[in-house]
């Protein structure tokens, strides 16, 4: 099992550097092994740019990310590409190419240079499509799915890449309820250490066994979601009035939201 910490993690991009001004600064973050934890925010407040510096993407201009002790920047990006897959909101151009042909991508780290997909790897995508609900359309062409079907097809190519570490960025950001809650339910099952940032904070609270709240770059708290979700600092952070009480189901915070009149 793996853990990600960051720690007094700063960044910004290059053009800003000279300005002093951090857009991200001083993050401490912590994933334990086989824990969901889930990163909230208003839009603008940083969320994907430390998802970034967490997935060797943004290199942190101080601090640190590292993964079971290890310094992530110190390592081979095949290293990393073996233990920390990605599921991010866009969609790549995937001209040409079958929903196998996506999916069989996450197998790219564990092969030789000139290595092609052996019979263990067919038969881990076609088990890995089935999970995700799209056993019959493994032979259609990518381009032509639907958003909610991309998404799928994403996280089930970072889902053959067999990682330690799932990084995902509003990953039920073009699905159907139906495909959220299956989506999430699925990651839940499967024990993997988990970071993802969210803009639903319903499904947050019903999913993660943590929360951290993210503004204007600086981590301002974090908790369990009955710890991290309460009336107050949703105002604060999101600027809107909420009524905060018990899903009468199952017991995680449930958020309405409180429009003016």
């Amino acid at each position: 099992m793996t853990a990600l910490t960051i720690h007094q993690l700063r960044w910004t991009p290059t053009a800003l550097e000279r300005r002093q001004h951090w857009l991200l600064n001083g993050i401490d973050l912590h994933v334990a092994a086989g824990e969901f934890v889930g990163l909230i925010g208003p839009n603008g407040s940083g969320k994907t740019s430390l998802l970034r510096c967490a997935y060797r993407f943004n290199p942190p201009l101080a601090g640190q990310v590292s993964l079971d002790g290890n310094d992530l920047w110190q390592q081979r990006p095949r290293w990393s590409a073996q233990r920390i897959a990605v599921v991010l909101q866009e969609f790549p151009q995937a001209f040409g190419l079958t929903v196998a042909d996506v999916v069989a991508m996450g197998r790219t780290p564990h092969q030789g240079m000139f290595a092609g997909d052996n019979e263990a790897d067919r038969q881990l995508i076609e088990q890995t499509l089935d999970a995700v609900g799209l056993g019959d359309v493994h032979q259609h062409d990518f381009a032509t799915l639907s958003g909610g079907e991309k998404q799928r097809v994403l996280l089930a190519r970072a889902l053959v890449q067999q990682p330690r570490l799932l990084i995902l960025d509003e990953p039920t950001n073009h699905l159907d309820p139906r495909y959220q809650l299956e989506l999430l339910g699925h990651l839940r099952r499967l024990g993997l250490s988990t970071l993802a940032s969210f803009h639903d904070l319903n499904l947050a609270a019903a999913f993660c066994d943590r929360l951290y709240v993210i503004d204007n770059g600086c981590l301002v708290a974090s908790g369990t979601p009955a710890e991290v979700l309460t009336a107050e600092r949703l105002h604060q952070v999101f600027g809107v009035h909420a009524l905060v009480d018990t899903h009468p189901l199952a017991g995680y915070p449930r958020i309405t939201w409180i429009t003016e009149p």
